[in-house]
Order: C-alpha cells, then structure tokens, then sequence
C-alpha cells in the first residue's frame, strides 16, 4: 500500500509541477503545442491564453488530489482522460510529434509518449471497489 502511496505521491508532483509551469508564460516546454491542441479541439472556442490557464489550474488541482488521496476515484480517472487527450497531437499535429511517422519521433512526441508510463501507473491507482458483506 505504501508503494502505492508513493506513487500517487510522485504522479501528483508531476502534475503540480508541469500546471504551475503554465501559469508563467514561456516556462513551460509544452505551452504552444497544449494551448494550440486545446484551440484545435475547441474549435477555436477556448482561445490559447485561456486554454492554457485553464489547464494550469486543472493539472494543479489533479496533482494536489493525487499527492493527498483525495476523491481519488475521480482524480484517477481525470487524470487518465487528461492523459488520454494528451496524444491527440501525433493525430492533429504529427509534423511536430514525427521525423517520419508512424515510427520516428521528435522530441516532441517522445514527451508525448511517455505519459503510456504514465497511464499504466494512473491505472494501478484506481481504487478498488469495496466488497458489502451481507451479514445474513
């Protein structure tokens, strides 16, 4: 279990730290391809300052919930969605995420793919459904 807690521990400071990089413009590594990807999915709705603000505070909200297990039912599976959404950019953009697709990523889309690792532990957290002992 205390593995477990570490883990949750070390997803959630990730999380913490990569959201509070959003907060200051030009900190983060993946500023322009999070705020160009949400425009994209958006439409065009969600313009990139806000797109971005947006998910600064949630990814530091994530964090904050896996580092304190809290409503971790629902955390975890943000976060899995959250993670989820981060690889539409080797669909909507792969002239940044491949040096020649499908195959040969750029920087970029090797920091895409390692949230797969991400995703597995997310899936470890998950927490397990409590069993309801009938007395009877």
């Amino acid at each position: 279990m205390k593995k477990l807690k570490f883990l949750s521990i070390a997803i959630g400071f990730i999380y913490v730290w990569f959201g509070i990089l959003k907060f200051f413009p030009s900190l983060s590594p993946a500023e322009s391809l999070a705020a160009n990807t949400i425009e994209f999915l958006s439409f065009g709705l969600i313009t990139p300052n806000v797109g971005t603000i947006v998910l600064a505070v949630a990814e530091v909200l994530i964090g904050f919930g896996l580092i304190f297990t809290l409503k971790m039912s629902w955390v975890v599976r943000i976060a899995i969605a959250h993670m989820i959404f981060t690889f539409t950019p080797l669909f909507i953009f792969p002239e940044i995420a491949f040096n020649k697709a499908p195959y040969s990523f750029t920087i970029t889309g090797q920091y895409i793919m390692k949230n797969v690792v991400i995703i597995a532990a997310l899936v470890l957290l998950i927490p397990a459904k409590k069993k309801v002992i009938n007395p009877i």
